[in-house]
């Protein structure tokens, strides 16, 4: 069990990171403003579930040879890199495929649910994928969870894995929340057209190539 102190310092410390803005919270953001609030939610609890994959790294030392390692941590970052310029390029697609469907007269009514809508299963692995290809949580991980931990008390690793699962809860119930009020916000002011449906695919496309160049860029 870990000290009830200590455990009070590292939920509200842990609180004070998740809100404050980063790629996730972007990339969170986006993706409920476009597909909505079920999809903001999917994407939520997919970017919280990565968060277990950096907890079990730590508790093992995998996060350690990242921190370490040169090699490990540019190809982790260019392979997270390069999945976010995939979905950049998907975004785009997304609008050429839409606007040769309506030249073609194929476009489909108005009640019907959109055939680019993507599953909600999808948009989780999407957040599950962006975290986990992201070696600058692992670093975190690894510089942050140490810190709460009473090697008295039970095994470090132990206490390793119980910080990261509380970590990821909170990560997962903060982000459904912001998830949940973009999806809402974005259908209930950007939904009601066509129009701005439309020309939101290249602004979100560009936010994703930023990420991308900003991950690409990361020095250790």
């Amino acid at each position: 069990m870990l000290d009830a102190t200590n455990l009070a310092l590292f939920l509200a410390t842990s609180f004070v990171l998740i809100v404050a803005p980063g790629p996730d919270i972007v990339f969170l953001l986006v993706q409920g403003t476009n597909h909505g609030a079920k999809a903001g939610i999917a994407t939520a609890l997919g970017l919280a579930a990565g968060n277990l994959v950096h907890t079990g790294a730590a508790a093992i030392g995998l996060s350690a040879i990242i921190s370490t390692s040169a090699y490990a941590f540019t190809a982790l970052k260019i392979a997270g890199a390069a999945y976010l310029l995939y979905l950049a390029y998907k975004t785009i697609q997304t609008t050429f495929e839409k606007s040769g469907s309506e030249k073609s007269g194929n476009e489909q009514p108005a009640e019907s649910v959109s055939p680019n809508q993507p599953a909600l299963w999808s948009l989780f692995n999407k957040g599950f994928v962006m975290n986990v290809l992201n070696p600058k949580v692992a670093i975190f991980f690894l510089a942050f969870l140490p810190q709460f931990v009473t090697s008295q008390i039970t095994p470090v690793w132990q206490q390793l894995l119980l910080l990261g699962m509380v970590f990821t809860v909170l990560v997962a119930i903060v982000f459904s929340i912001f998830g949940y009020l973009a999806g809402y916000l974005g259908t209930k002011f950007l939904k009601g057209s066509t129009a701005s449906e439309k020309y939101l695919k290249w602004p979100i496309a560009a936010i994703f190539a930023g990420l991308a160049l900003k991950l690409a860029l990361t020095e250790r």
